[in-house]
């Protein structure tokens, strides 16, 4: 019923808007009821402004930032950017939620089901042709990638709406109990909010990433404070108003844009109980000092892929890590950073196959693209520094793109990758550069033999970020670190098989948050129906499911019934 009347209503709506009359047409020029922009009209001469919402209320400010267009330069879109004399409403919002949220087990269980709704209906408004294909525009032209990748964003955003549909928000804080000591005694474990929670989202994922982590937070009762990045904020800030056109309160989200060094004021002052960073490892590492630990962290990651000794399906293998390594223009914090090859791998057309998937990557729809956070010279440079190391050689790219607008501000290269010898990766100097992380289409590929297995996981051990990995291999023995025990029962004979080199070490002695293991292994593309994000560190955040949501925006709380009856003939005992 929900999904038909949103539908009604939206046809309503837009059939008012075209009518070219009163505020509805003036507020809904672009025919989507809840839209203030046209991703298609969006340019230069026809520039968008993204406003802030606090305490309800949309608003600009004293101060506007302007965004240029990533793949030609023109200032295209004002972003009303609060500085640290306009943070005072933001931090009294904050403050003014209490510990124990906007809703929990105990108050306002109701909301539980007013945001199962929400879900729903903004669900379905993504599953609507009009309304997706709107997004993936707005996503295109702020942090340009192929349409189907960006289409892919939105569809993941819908998928997980629908899956928190109906009961299931109220199922995230699902509670058990434990019989206790006596009769009336009974100890129940509750899932708590935390109550004035921050997010702060970078600008790759400009829907997915935020939507994600903002409902997560809202399911389980917090009242958030939402920063995106001001280079695709206004993604957000339209998602933010088909939320309300669905039924979200408006005063239960404030969405700021403001620099890093407002952002930071905002968060020492309003001293939410819990922020959610992603992005960067160093802005991490800063934050969790700065509010004394209350963070959860899905930080840069330097994500390896190793490819087995059984050599299959060369093709598939070699577009999964063309994928892998360069869709987004590389700018996943999943992206395939390194690719260690089995020897067995060289004896098969892979890296031509790999030069052949990255060179037919053009500009022209966007499967090459703008690199928003290195420069090309940055780029390059670190090309340069690496082909200086023994053995390395420039498998292919390298180069600038060519006959293009992008801004100097931004990189513009062409998909890279550097072969550089496994024994000279680990060396003392080398090891640093080589696990650099580069933020754009670049790669570094190794290879190692029967006998080095033993150095691949030493890399392994040595890096810093566990986010994402691939083992591509359906060898058993390749997948899983044990000695495999078994009975010939027909010899009477127990034997303690020595297996060779293939020893299944590679999961057993890895720690990367999210593994994909067997032939089609990836490192990029998580879906919305399993966990992504980091292991190894206890501030590690996820995102997309019950446990991360649960993990991320909420914390136990045990509540002791004891109701009695006190024992007949009780009289106080000594005193002990």
């Amino acid at each position: 019923m929900y999904r038909s009347a949103v539908a009604a209503r939206l046809l309503r709506d837009t059939a008012a808007a075209q009518k070219g009359s009163g505020w509805l047409s003036r507020r809904f020029a672009h025919s989507l009821p809840f839209a203030t922009v046209d991703a298609e009209e969006l340019s230069g001469a026809r520039p968008a402004e993204v406003q802030n919402l606090v305490q309800g209320k949309w608003g600009g400010s004293s101060r506007w930032n302007t965004i240029v267009d990533p793949l030609n330069g023109e200032p295209f879109i004002r972003v009303a950017e609060v500085d640290e004399k306009g943070i005072k409403p933001f931090v009294e919002s904050l403050s003014n939620c209490p510990k124990h949220g906007l809703h929990n087990p105990f108050k306002l269980p109701e909301r539980y089901l007013l945001y199962g709704n929400i879900s729903s209906k903004a669900g379905h408004m993504l599953s609507l042709p009009k309304v997706s294909d709107f997004f993936a525009r707005l996503i295109q032209r702020v942090s340009p990638k192929s349409y189907q990748q960006a289409l892919g964003e939105v569809q993941v955003t819908q998928k997980f709406l629908e899956n928190f549909s109906g009961d299931q928000v109220r199922f995230l804080a699902r509670s058990f109990g434990v019989p206790g000591n006596h009769l009336g005694q009974l100890s129940t474990g509750f899932r708590w909010p935390y109550g004035p929670v921050a997010i702060i989202t970078p600008f790759n994922f400009p829907l997915e990433i935020p939507v994600l982590q903002l409902m997560g937070a809202l399911y389980m009762g917090n009242k958030p404070l939402l920063k995106v990045d001001s280079k695709v904020s206004i993604v957000m800030e339209q998602m933010m108003r088909l939320l309300h056109y669905c039924g979200l309160p408006e005063e239960d989200v404030d969405f700021v844009n403001s620099d890093g060094k407002t952002m930071n004021k905002i968060l020492m002052e309003a001293n939410p109980r819990m922020t959610l960073f992603t992005g960067s490892s160093r802005i991490a590492e800063k934050l969790a000092v700065d509010l004394n630990g209350r963070v959860k962290l899905e930080d840069a990651g330097f994500d390896w892929k190793i490819l087995g000794p059984d050599v299959g399906e060369a093709d598939y293998v070699a577009w999964v890590c063309d994928q892998d390594a360069y869709a987004c223009s590389g700018q996943k914090c999943s992206a395939q950073s390194i690719l260690f090859m089995h020897e067995n791998w060289a004896a098969t057309p892979l890296l031509s196959k790999l030069k052949e998937l990255a060179e037919r990557r053009k500009l022209e729809d966007l499967t090459v693209g703008p690199v928003l956070t290195v420069t090309t010279e940055a780029m390059l440079d670190h090309v340069n520094k690496l082909l200086k190391i023994p053995g390395a050689k420039l498998l292919f790219g390298g180069k600038p793109l060519e006959n293009h607008s992008i801004p100097s501000i931004y990189g513009a290269v062409k998909p890279t990758a550097v072969y550089v010898p496994l024994d000279e990766i680990l060396k003392h100097g080398n090891y640093e550069l080589v696990t650099k992380e580069i933020f754009g289409p670049f790669q570094v590929v190794t290879e190692y033999k029967k006998s080095q297995l033993s150095m691949v996981l030493e890399a392994l051990e040595r890096m810093h970020a566990h986010l994402t990995a691939a083992v591509v291999s359906n060898d058993p023995l390749f997948l899983q670190a044990r000695r495999l025990l078994y009975c010939l029962y027909s010899l009477l004979i127990i034997r303690v098989l020595k297996p060779s080199w293939i020893l299944q070490e590679v999961i057993g002695q890895s720690v990367n948050g999210t593994t994909y293991a067997g032939l089609r292994a990836r490192t990029t593309g998580a879906p919305q129906n399993h966990w992504f994000g980091p292991a190894g560190d206890p501030r590690g955040a996820g995102i997309g499911t019950p446990e991360a949501i649960k993990l991320v925006w909420s914390c136990h709380r045990e509540i002791i019934y004891d109701i009695g009856p006190v024992p007949q003939q009780w009289e106080i005992p000594p005193s002990t």
